[in-house]
């Protein structure tokens, strides 16, 4: 879910657990993202019904080509995860799509450049982090034989504009760029893996034509297990580009969902689905060779071998180790901060991507060099954002910062028992039990009420505080972070371990410590390690055999040797 989106709308279910309910509330939000459902109006309240779940999961599953079952069974929630682009799929009336489903053809958005002489540009290429092979001169041949097949199968001629003196290039009609998160279009994207690309369909506005391509992304000509094909993505974003929307029909290059390399791209041709959309709007292209694209194409490398799996980079901190900076429950989704870079943890437990993503990328108004948050809350009143950073904090609005900040923390208030004034904030979060927000600080706590009126009386503590934080009972007294989730269970975290105080209750004594690696950030579990059994030095004068299964005797030995006794002692009496 993007930062930004509305609050998703719990379908209540009989019978559903609060697990089922977050995976149907997730597929809400799929679904109307991608035109399958209407979204969830907040002010109004209005829910999505049952029947009209159901009926939207029918429709993607029928659109997707996986069995129509209408529940969310393994075959579509595997779709919905699977890498894809980020335009909707349904365009129009249901009675288009059924139509559409008939004829098992593509779909045009109605739109279409009234010229066939078009130009393109590229304002920015991947990163040479992720994507080290894709130097410019290869991702610029890539794009142009990507404009080729679509120019091979329509009277459509693509010309690419060169660079200035400066180095910045010109203004074509079709805009190529690679970016991350938000990126001024009003349409973020959402790191590795998930949304990988997404274009504008032509007309008269600002961005139409400009295809962008998710910079988090591992990039790569020839694609493997562990990146995505540029050259395919390019392909099917073009396709929107020149006014084509999503088709149904397998094998489609404008099937909605990453379908892999496509092999050798200097022999690639459109599938016939893709022939007939292009020539639907800009006619049959005539027999005589054209070219299509500028003359001189530029012959490709072969394609790289496949390479195995690599690991995160080595400047990402690893994820697996622990050691959160800050841990924060922000519009549904849980993020963990550590150095100059964070993870995020959705609804449905799985993450964005594997690889962290830059802090300074996605939080914009934070000072140059921030490599470590001390805490971070939601509050709950506005849905601002706020952010501690050692003697200061910001608020934000979504993932701006707002005018007027960073703000010295004095002026929450808080002074320890000691009359000091706390000069930084190590843990907050707000207590679902109370609807009340919290800051910790060297064992120390501070209670806010936030939902009264004037911000200046919101930031006073409430009488009675501090208080000593041994009054949460069962956890560590000098935590990483808190945050409510579930059930509003508080959630304690220190270093690669957390706790759960069930419903927030502070009258929990043993409360056991679990995985954060493991239960929150997919890292394999660790090996299993065999119990333990001590063994004492050997004495000669002690017997250390029992009869619980530790001694070298076997049960069955011991019941022989018991009646071997018993008859001797039988023998001696008689």
């Amino acid at each position: 879910m993007e930062l930004g989106l509305p609050v998703l709308m719990l379908l209540t279910l009989s019978g559903s657990t609060s697990g089922q309910s977050d995976q149907y509330s997730r597929a809400v939000d799929w679904l109307s993202r991608y035109g399958y459902l209407p979204p969830a109006d907040p002010r109004t309240s209005k829910l999505q019904t049952k029947d009209g779940l159901e009926k939207a999961i029918r429709v993607m599953q029928r659109f997707g080509g996986v069995q129509e079952t209408g529940v969310l069974d393994q075959e579509t929630l595997k779709l919905m995860s699977t890498p894809r682009c980020s335009l909707p799929d349904i365009v129009g009336s249901e009675d288009m799509l059924r139509r559409r489903r008939r004829r098992k053809r593509y779909a045009l958005s109605g739109l279409k450049w009234h010229k066939t002489d078009l130009t393109w540009s590229v304002h920015s290429y991947p990163s040479t982090t992720l994507s080290p092979g894709m130097a410019p001169n290869l991702v610029d041949n890539i794009l142009t034989r990507a404009f080729k097949a679509w120019s091979d199968a329509a009277p459509v001629n693509f010309h690419r504009l060169s660079t200035d003196s400066r180095g910045a290039a010109a203004r074509g009609d079709i805009r190529v760029s690679f970016n991350r998160f938000l990126h001024e279009d009003g349409y973020p994207f959402d790191g590795q893996g998930g949304t990988l690309a997404h274009a504008f369909f032509p007309g008269r506005d600002e961005v139409a034509g400009d295809t962008h391509f998710d910079d988090d992304e591992i990039w790569s000509y020839g694609g493997d297990s562990s990146s995505t094909d540029l050259f395919t993505v390019a392909v099917h974003e073009f396709g929107h580009a020149l006014g084509l929307g999503h088709s149904s029909t397998d094998p489609s290059i404008m099937r909605p969902y990453y379908q892999g390399a496509v092999g050798d791209i200097q022999n690639f041709k459109l599938e016939l689905d893709d022939r007939l959309a292009i020539q639907q709007l800009y006619g049959v292209k005539d027999e005589r060779p054209s070219g299509g694209v500028d003359p001189d194409l530029p012959r490709l490398p072969s394609p790289p071998p496949p390479r195995a799996t690599q690991p995160s980079e080595p400047l990402f901190p690893e994820r697996c180790q622990g050691g959160f900076d800050a841990v924060a429950n922000i519009r549904g989704e849980v993020f963990f901060f550590k150095g100059e870079h964070f993870w995020r943890t959705k609804r449905d437990g799985s993450l964005v991507s594997l690889n962290p993503a830059q802090i300074k990328n996605f939080w914009i108004g934070l000072p140059p060099g921030t490599n470590k948050i001390d805490a971070v809350y939601e509050r709950k009143s506005d849905s601002r954002i706020i952010f501690f950073i050692g003697s200061q904090y910001w608020v934000f609005k979504d993932t701006v910062a707002m005018a007027g900040y960073p703000r010295p923390i004095s002026e929450w208030n808080m002074r320890r028992r000691s009359g000091v004034m706390v000069d930084r904030v190590e843990a907050a979060f707000i207590w679902a039990h109370n609807g009340k927000t919290y800051l910790f600080s060297g064992g120390e706590f501070w209670r806010f009420d936030e939902s009264r009126k004037g911000e200046q009386t919101n930031m006073q503590p409430e009488p009675g505080y501090p208080r000593d934080n041994s009054l949460w009972a069962g956890v560590p007294n000098h935590m990483d972070d808190i945050i409510s989730w579930g059930e509003g269970d508080a959630y304690f975290f220190k270093d690669n371990l957390y706790w759960v105080l069930k419903n927030g209750g502070l009258n929990q004594e043993v409360v056991t410590p679990k995985s954060i690696a493991v239960d929150w950030l997919r890292c394999p579990a660790p090996p299993a390690t065999p119990p333990y059994t001590p063994v004492g030095p050997r004495n000669p004068k002690a017997c250390s055999c029992e009869l619980n299964g530790s001694s070298s005797f076997k049960r069955s030995s011991w019941l022989l040797l018991i009646s071997v006794l018993l008859a001797i002692t039988e023998f001696i009496r008689k």
